[in-house]
């Protein structure tokens, strides 16, 4: 029963470093653009025209 803090204590560790990996690989894809690879870009001056 001592050791309850501790066993507490690692699993919110390995659940932090867990959600470290997961973010820093979404900054890297983000970083990379390439979730941004099948945008197209909407033309500003055929929606200007309509005013």
């Amino acid at each position: 029963m001592d050791y309850i803090i501790y066993i507490v204590l690692a699993v919110l560790g390995v659940i932090f470093f867990v959600a470290q990996g997961f973010t820093k690989r979404r900054t890297r894809d983000r970083k990379s653009r390439k979730f941004m690879e099948d945008y197209k870009r909407e033309d500003r001056s055929k929606s200007n025209d309509q005013g």
